[in-house]
């Protein structure tokens, strides 16, 4: 009885099908069909007189019309072609043997390879996570990159942000991480890239090892805002299946800003008003929705790391100013460091894990928080030491970060195909914080002997 009154549930919240309208006009990209009484969301299909068809997301409704937009060119589509609704409550299919695939917006294979049958299917946008089935967040990650590991450590269901302007290697440490890191799946959603760009972060950044843990979902950018909007939810959907099979799963978004910017256009369109530096209202209402599906339950984990595309090096954007709120913890890219070739180009004082006092054991985090002060003392201090202005002695911190520069970019800075055990990244750690203060030591001792600070060194 139980399972009988459950699926008469489910079969009540679908729209039968045969639910039919007519295109009464188009705007730009938006459709609107009269005598179409069809849920928000649902994808429907528009007939054309020549015989062929477009796919379409029903967005808004105004008045007695209902808007949709268009997953593909709208040539041909006129005035009273017929509407057929296709599916009200959108679904995705699932499975292990989506593991190593390249997938679209519409869960279709476009790596190639043979289509996959899966029979597993879940709700494209399921109910939230109430708070009190949420586990603590108690294990670390391990992602090989020491700067991550030792001064920034990642949880497994934490979520944490990249955030920086174009080409500063926001890409190619997603890349590392998948290849390196502990988790058990990848699942890696690209959002509005350039077209160039999937194959190359598969090839090159991901690479054969990484690509065969992980489950690629790619929406580029020229494509119509509907299906960049859909792939985000349609990866998140796919790391939702694999964290309840008892995984841990990471889940890479690059980029939340191309989501934001395509729900931006999708809202336009359906009749929103601008808002905050032209975002309509639905766009933050909609990125705490997604970024709140990553998390841990008692069945898996899912680790959220979202890249954020910085206007002009502006962290304070409403989009970045947004999502930091949401997010578990930040970490800055920096130009600066990126033209100096410091890879990766994090800027550790400007950035926090916000779960690392929980994951990280008390030495650990004290020998993090002494190199934190030293790198913040030195930037602060950066311009008194370019131009020969810094007296020895002045700042024991700086002192240290003077002397023990080339010990501090050893360890900051990690070719890309290099990956270091966690174990070894807080040994090299807890070393370099005792050199540090020993050369302090010695620096108060005798600011202006050479020998002893070459000793300590």
């Amino acid at each position: 009885m139980t399972v009988a009154t459950e699926l008469i549930g489910q079969m009540d919240k679908i729209v039968p099908f045969g639910v039919t309208g007519c295109v009464s006009r188009i705007v730009g990209m938006t459709i609107a069909v009269a005598g179409l009484p069809v849920p928000l969301g649902s994808v429907c299909r528009i007939r054309t007189g020549r015989g062929g068809s477009v796919p379409a997301e029903v967005v808004g409704f105004s008045d007695e019309a209902t808007l949709l937009l268009p997953h593909a060119d709208v040539d041909g589509v006129r005035r009273g072609d017929a509407v057929e609704l296709v599916q009200s409550n959108p679904t995705v299919r699932c499975g292990e043997r989506l593991l190593g695939r390249v997938l679209d917006a519409q869960g279709r294979c476009i790596d190639g390879g043979p289509p996959v049958t899966l029979r597993e299917c879940r709700p494209l946008q399921p109910p939230p996570v109430r708070p009190m089935e949420r586990e603590p967040i108690d294990r670390p990650l391990e992602t090989g990159v020491r700067v991550l590991d030792g001064m920034l450590t990642i949880g497994h269901g934490q979520r944490i942000g990249l955030f920086a302007g174009s080409g500063v290697g926001k890409s190619t440490l997603l890349g590392q991480i998948a290849r390196s890191s502990s988790a058990d799946v990848n699942v890696v959603v690209l959002v509005g890239e350039r077209g160039r760009e999937v194959r190359e972060f598969i090839e090159n950044d991901l690479g054969p090892e990484g690509l065969a843990r992980s489950v690629v979902v790619a929406a580029t950018g020229d494509e119509p805002a509907v299906l960049r909007l859909k792939a985000a939810s349609y990866g998140t959907a796919i790391a939702e299946y694999f964290r309840d099979q008892g995984r841990d799963v990471v889940l890479m978004m690059d980029s939340v800003t191309r989501f934001a910017l395509a729900q931006r256009e999708i809202g336009l369109a359906a009749g929103e008003p601008p808002a905050t530096r032209g975002f309509p209202p639905s766009v933050f209402a909609k990125l705490p929705r997604l970024l709140e599906r990553s998390g841990r339950t008692s069945r898996g984990s899912i680790t959220g790391i979202y890249t954020i595309l910085v206007d002009g090096d502006d962290t304070s954007e409403p989009i970045s100013d947004t999502v930091r709120g949401v997010l578990d913890g930040h970490v800055m890219l920096s130009r600066r460091l990126a033209e100096r070739a410091h890879w990766p180009a994090i800027d550790v004082p400007a950035s926090i894990s916000r779960l690392m006092p929980m994951l990280a054991s008390a030495d650990h985090l004290s020998a993090a928080d002494h190199i934190r002060r030293v790198l913040a003392a030195h930037r602060d201090a950066e311009d008194l030491i370019s131009i020969g202005a810094y007296q020895n002695g002045a700042d024991p911190l700086v002192d240290q970060a003077v002397r023990c520069e080339a010990l501090l970019r050893d360890f900051l800075c990690q070719s890309i195909s290099e990956s270091t055990p966690a174990e070894e990244t807080r040994r090299y750690l807890a070393t370099l914080r005792q050199r540090l203060e020993l050369v302090g030591r010695v620096a108060s001792a005798e600011p202006n002997n050479p020998e002893t600070e070459r000793e300590a060194t």
